[in-house]
């Protein structure tokens, strides 16, 4: 299964994507911004990825994020995390 983010034809961020790339992803996703579309899975997922990489911020949104969204879209996001991980 794709992304939520690969499915809508958006680009996945680059393997070596900073800690702060990944979290500017994550916001536009969380909130619709910029071309994105509105998803919480992908946005969970890319502040998943941008804490794993050092991003204080991400850590923080991606908490309160994870309190709007269903147990099994959390668990989707992380999946997708470890997906884009082992592919990466």
């Amino acid at each position: 299964m794709l992304s939520s983010v690969e499915s809508e034809g958006l680009p996945l961020p680059k393997p070596d994507a900073t800690g702060d790339e990944l979290f500017r992803m994550g916001l536009l996703y969380s909130t619709g911004q910029g071309g994105a579309p509105l998803d919480y899975v992908s946005a969970h997922m890319l502040f998943n990825l941008a804490a794993m990489r050092g991003s204080v911020e991400a850590k923080v949104y991606r908490k309160e994020l994870s309190q709007e969204m269903a147990s099994d879209e959390v668990a989707e996001a992380q999946r997708q995390a470890r997906e884009w991980l082992a592919h990466g």
